[in-house]
């Protein structure tokens, strides 16, 4: 009951109350018409808090996708974690809520108990099964988390919550090696990103993943799809129907993001980050879980 109260007290906090007292100052502010973020997994060690507020505070939108993994039930289930950092992560989310811009919560499998509350709004936060956005040029993109298209998710649970705590031992290792990258001047690095693109079965399974979005997203009359799920940015066309996956914020630090015209584009946002922001994002994140 107290680690329920304590969850609860984050979402439904005044935002006023955080640490995070900026508003943002419009010197350097990067403004979009639609932002996607997703797999923030907030309440695990590899959430990397830190750069995920310095990318809120510098950036603007008129519409805001959480497109799932939000929030880790899988691991707050096993091991209740939530450092201050990511209390100042839901405030953001919830004073840009209020402050005009539209926030579209669509749960994941690692947040699927917010499935039980569709059609709601929580403190200006409006949660979704799945949505269907117009870009600014006229097309239509379907957004979903993606979960449901993993066999592995779908067919054997229990391999994929094993598979979740090896992730989570290969982030372990990536925290140390990016802090003394970081000590050492260096940019951020993901050693599961590298594992992904070299071994070969995990390169197949994104293709067929990737494949399967695409095929829904025709399927839906869509022009394309947005994603997350699984931790790898990317942004092609899949035989006519524009596939678009936001990345993650444990190991890419990457969002989607659609200009004024319409124009889609990743941001990595590793790449705006000074070497002092690179720095101190990572030793906090290894000082966290430790």
């Amino acid at each position: 009951m107290q680690r329920d109260a304590s969850f609860l007290r984050a979402w439904s906090a005044d935002p006023g109350t955080g640490h995070d007292d900026e508003d943002g100052v419009d010197a350097g502010l990067l403004r979009f018409r639609t932002l996607w973020i997703s797999d923030l997994h907030l309440g695990t060690p590899g959430c990397q808090a830190t750069a995920l507020l310095d990318f809120l505070k510098r950036t603007e939108c008129d519409t805001l996708f959480l497109v799932g993994d939000i929030i880790d039930g899988w691991q707050l289930r096993r091991q209740w974690y939530w450092p201050h950092a990511h209390n100042d992560v839901v405030q953001k989310l919830l004073r840009k809520a209020r402050k005009g811009t539209r926030v579209i919560f669509i749960p994941g499998n690692h947040d699927e108990f917010a499935r039980r509350y569709l059609n709601h709004n929580f403190g200006g936060i409006d949660v979704a099964d799945e949505w269907m956005h117009e870009t600014a040029d006229g097309r239509q993109l379907w957004v979903t988390h993606g979960d449901l298209f993993d066999g592995v998710i779908q067919c054997a649970r229990w391999l994929a919550h094993l598979g979740d705590s090896l992730y989570e031992f290969t982030l372990r290792l990536n925290r140390h090696l990016n802090s003394l990258r970081a000590r050492m001047g260096l940019p951020y690095w993901s050693l599961s990103k590298y594992l992904k693109l070299k071994v070969k079965r995990a390169v197949s399974y994104v293709g067929d993943f990737e494949a399967a979005l695409a095929r829904e997203a025709r399927k839906r009359g869509a022009q394309g799809v947005v994603c997350g799920h699984i931790h790898h940015a990317e942004l092609r066309d899949i035989d006519g129907i524009l596939y678009a996956n936001d990345g993650d914020w444990v190991e890419s630090l990457t969002a989607l993001a659609e200009h004024a015209d319409g124009r889609l584009e990743i941001i990595h946002w590793a790449a705006h980050m000074d070497v002092a922001g690179r720095r101190a994002a990572a030793i906090s994140v290894t000082q966290l879980s430790q």
